[in-house]
């Protein structure tokens, strides 16, 4: 089973082959192949360090779950309420 962590958006994730996951919006049209750089790959003592990319396809592009921000300053008359979607784009992971 072939195991690495990749960064892409400024955050990094598990990966393995044949996983399909979300990760911050990547400029790339669905059905495109993109390369991403593994920061590890391997567990243990077979690990391996920055050796390697990841291949994967990307599926498609969304939007997530609304999160309210909602400010406001006690005794003083002032809210604000604002809604906030976060775009993402789902990948499927092909080859490490």
């Amino acid at each position: 089973m072939s195991y690495a962590i990749i960064r892409t958006g400024g955050k990094q994730f598990p990966v393995e082959a044949g996983q399909t996951l979300r990760v911050p919006t990547i400029d790339a049209d669905a059905g495109k192949r993109v390369d991403i750089e593994a920061l590890v790959v391997g567990a243990g003592k077979d690990a391996k360090i920055g050796a390697a990319s990841v291949s994967a396809t990307v599926v498609g592009h969304g939007r997530g779950e609304k999160v309210i921000v909602f400010k406001k300053k006690r005794r003083k008359q002032y809210k604000r309420k604002q809604g906030h979607r976060q775009g993402y784009t789902e990948i499927k992971i092909e080859k490490i």
